[in-house]
């Protein structure tokens, strides 16, 4: 083969492989939706048309939790500084639906007024491993984005945790201006207590051996609890539910089966609250929304 013949053979199998090859993670699409979920495989932002949550009017038993991350947002939305955000605390009280809805409220809040909108990306905790890649995205653009990571743990032999200490420290790239991270746990320290422990029990310095693991949650400016609900606050969250729904049920009734169901439950909450208001629409004939 001649030397003009094998260059044009290499140049076609060079346009192949380019053509084959996935184009690199782009910040465009930002600008056309609300609310994403970060494929860490593909290296790409996946829009979602809606997001799943209720409204902020029906959350009841934590106002002041809604103020503080309310008050955050809406200083980040406009370009004021704010604080990473860490809602910690019991199951089912409405951490990760606090998050969202208050999001979607403040982006209201910025269309009244003709202001840009908050972009909300979702990052799943076992692809914590890859936000530098989808922070290199973000620099790319100035739409100011709210990082939000739900339900985030960590176990024993688990570096993930690392990556998001590096983030939120900044690192030596610095995390953008344009960028905070809203995260929810069951955990106060996001570690399990074992894994503390048997830290502090192996290590040659068991004091700091504890602060490396403790020091995580103390990255997020704002360290914020939501506690179990009082009989009240889910009596409150029932009434909110049913009055949303316009179910035909009167109060009396209305407590009395929602009572009935948390102590069958177990348990009361937010979550509880919403399980028995859709038992109850089904057993009414009231049709889903």
């Amino acid at each position: 083969m001649t030397e003009p013949a094998l260059l044009q053979v290499l140049e076609r199998i060079a346009d192949s492989l380019e053509r084959m090859s996935p184009k690199p993670p782009s910040a465009e699409i930002l600008h056309h939706h609300d609310a994403f979920i970060w494929q860490a495989a593909l290296g790409m932002l996946t829009p979602v048309e809606k997001v799943s949550g209720v409204a902020l009017s029906l959350m009841r038993g934590v106002e002041r939790q809604t103020k503080q991350v309310m008050t955050n947002t809406r200083h980040f939305a406009q370009g004021l500084e704010a604080n990473n955000v860490m809602l910690w605390g019991a199951r089912g009280m409405g951490k990760s639906s606090l998050v969202k809805a208050a999001v979607a409220s403040i982006n209201s809040e910025q269309r009244d007024h003709g202001k840009p909108t908050l972009a909300l990306i979702e990052i799943q905790r076992d692809e914590l491993a890859s936000l530098p890649k989808l922070l290199a995205v973000l620099r790319t653009t100035t739409r100011r984005c709210i990082l939000f990571c739900d339900d985030l743990s960590f176990e024993s032999q688990d570096a993930d945790y690392k990556s998001l200490k590096s983030v939120l420290d900044g690192g030596i790239g610095g995390r953008p201006d344009n960028v905070l991270i809203y995260a929810t746990s069951n955990r106060r320290h996001l570690m399990p207590r074992e894994m503390i422990e048997n830290e502090s029990g192996s290590a040659i310095n068991p004091g700091e051996a504890i602060e490396e693991k403790v020091s995580l949650s103390d990255r997020f400016g704002l360290w914020i609890g939501l506690y179990g609900a009082t009989q009240e606050d889910y009596l409150a969250i029932v009434q909110a539910y049913a009055e949303d729904r316009k179910l035909p049920v009167s109060t009396e009734v209305l407590r009395q089966k929602a009572l009935q169901w948390s102590m069958a439950r177990g348990s009361r909450s937010g979550r509880v609250a919403a399980q028995f208001i859709s038992d109850l629409s089904a057993e009414l004939g009231i049709h889903s929304r």
